[in-house]
C-alpha cells in the first residue's frame, strides 16, 4: 500500500523518534498503556478507502433495516441478560476488516467481526495526532473519510455522549477502569468531555435513581451512562460488590445500550452471507453436516472480545464436544495479505472502521478508524509479543 510513501516513512524513521512518540502519548494522559503501539500508521490508497466505505454501507443496510431488532431477538440468549430501556438503535458501530488480496493483486477488505459497542474513539484521536506530530505523514492524508476534522470529531462525540447534560451527570461505566487495558481511552474521554469515569461498584441506587459520591461525599445524580462494561468480564467478577444490576429498572439514558452488544456481534455474521465483503458464516447449532473443507473455517464464540476463544485448528471431535453450540459460529478463513510495511518484511493489517449513529439520522456514519498490525497467526496486540512493527495503529487515507 502506497509504496513511495512507505519508503519515505521508513527512511525517516528512527528508534529515538519512536521512543519520544511513545513517551509523548503517555505524558498526554499521565498513563503508560500496557499494550504495544506500532512503529507506524498505515497509508490507505483511494481504491481501498472506497472499498472499505462500500463494505460499511452494504453491511449498514442490514443493521439499519427496520426489521433488524426482530431478526436479532434470539441474540440475547437468556432473559437475565435483557437490559430495560433499550433505545431506538445502536449509537456505536464498529466493523473489523482483514485486508486481503484478490487474484489480480488488488487489496480487498473482508469482514472479520462487528460490534455495537464503543471502541477506542478517544485513544485513536490521541494516537493519530501523535503520529502526525512525530513522524512523516503526507499532506492531505487524514484518518477521516469525509469532511470531519479533529475539532468536529470531538464535538460529535460530545454531542452523542454528553448531549445537553452537565458532564458531571454522565458516567463512563466500567469494572475497575483503572485496571483495564483500555484505560488510556477512558482518561482521554475524561480530558475531552469532563465526564466521570466510574467503577460499577461505585454506582449507587435509590429506587429508580442512580448517583455517585464525589470527593466531598456529595450525591451526584447520573442521567446518562456511557457503557464500557462487558457482560462476560462482569460475570467473572462475583467479588465486585455493587448496588446496581443491569436488569434494574432505572431512570437513566444509555449511550450504547448493553443489548446492542449482543444484537450487533458475530451473531449476525450468517445474516450477511452473500456479500463480497463477508466470508461465509454458519451457526454451529444449525449445521446438520460439517463442511467438507473444515480446515478452511475458524470457530468463534459469538460474544468473545479481543479474539478470546477463537479456534483456528478445528476438528469434528472438537465441535462434537461443545455443549453450548448455540454460542458459536463457523466462519470461512480469511487470508490476510502480508504487506511490505516493516523494514524486515510483511505485516498483516486489520482495519476497524469506527462509526456513530446519531438520533434522527438514517444510518451510521464512519467517523474514524483503528488499525491492528500483526506478524503472528492471530491479529491483536496480545498475540504479537516479542515482535516489532506490530500493535495498535491507525490508518491515514489518501485524499480524494
Amino acid at each position: 500500500m502506497q509504496p513511495e510513501i512507505r519508503s519515505e516513512y521508513n527512511r525517516l524513521f528512527t528508534r529515538e523518534r519512536y521512543q519520544t512518540f511513545k513517551e509523548s502519548i503517555a505524558k498526554m494522559v499521565d498513563h503508560v498503556p500496557p499494550f504495544r503501539i506500532a512503529e507506524t500508521p498505515v497509508f490507505i490508497p483511494k481504491e481501498l478507502k472506497q472499498l472499505l466505505c462500500d463494505a460499511c454501507n452494504e453491511i449498514n443496510k442490514v443493521v439499519c433495516d427496520p426489521d433488524f431488532k426482530q431478526r436479532t431477538d434470539n441474540a440475547i440468549k437468556h432473559p437475565t441478560l435483557k437490559v430495560p430501556g433499550e433505545d431506538y438503535h445502536t449509537r456505536f458501530l464498529q466493523m473489523d476488516f482483514g485486508i486481503c488480496q484478490d487474484a489480480s493483486g488488488r487489496s480487498i477488505p473482508q469482514l472479520i467481526e462487528l460490534q455495537g459497542f464503543p471502541s477506542l474513539y478517544f485513544f485513536q484521536e490521541l494516537l493519530s495526532e501523535q503520529y502526525r506530530k512525530h513522524f512523516y505523514i503526507p499532506e492531505g492524508y487524514s484518518v477521516f473519510v469525509d469532511d470531519l476534522n479533529m475539532q468536529s470529531y470531538i464535538e460529535l462525540l460530545r454531542k452523542v455522549i454528553i448531549g445537553d447534560n452537565d458532564p458531571i451527570n454522565v458516567v463512563l461505566l466500567e469494572v475497575e477502569p483503572e485496571k483495564q487495558v483500555t484505560n488510556i481511552d477512558f482518561l482521554r474521554a475524561q480530558q475531552h468531555l469532563g465526564l466521570k469515569v466510574l467503577c460499577i461498584s461505585n454506582l449507587k441506587k435509590e429506587g429508580r435513581k442512580l448517583f455517585y459520591l464525589d470527593e466531598q461525599g456529595n450525591k451526584i445524580p447520573v442521567y446518562k451512562i456511557y457503557n464500557r462494561v462487558i457482560f462476560d468480564e462482569l460475570n467473572k467478577r462475583p467479588d465486585i460488590k455493587r448496588e446496581f444490576y443491569f436488569k434494574d429498572e432505572v431512570d437513566v439514558e444509555w449511550v450504547g445500550h448493553p443489548n446492542w452488544f449482543f444484537r450487533i456481534s458475530k451473531y449476525i455474521m450468517p445474516l450477511l452471507n452473500g456479500s463480497r465483503f463477508v466470508p461465509d458464516s454458519l451457526y454451529l447449532d444449525q449445521i446438520d453436516r460439517y463442511p467438507d473443507d473444515l480446515s478452511q473455517y475458524v470457530l468463534k464464540p459469538l460474544y468473545s472480545f479481543a479474539g478470546s476463544g477463537v479456534q483456528l485448528n478445528i476438528t469434528p471431535q472438537l465441535l462434537d464436544d461443545l455443549t453450548d453450540r448455540e454460542n458459536y459460529i463457523l466462519q470461512k478463513r480469511v487470508a490476510y495479505h502480508p504487506f511490505p510495511i516493516a523494514p524486515d518484511g510483511g505485516v498483516k493489517v486489520e482495519i476497524r472502521m469506527l462509526m456513530i449513529w446519531e438520533h434522527g439520522k438514517p444510518t451510521a456514519r464512519i467517523v474514524n478508524n483503528l488499525v491492528r498490525l500483526s506478524k503472528g497467526a492471530m491479529i491483536g496486540v496480545k498475540y504479537n509479543k516479542d515482535k516489532d512493527w506490530v500493535g495498535a495503529s491507525v490508518g491515514f487515507f489518501e485524499p480524494g
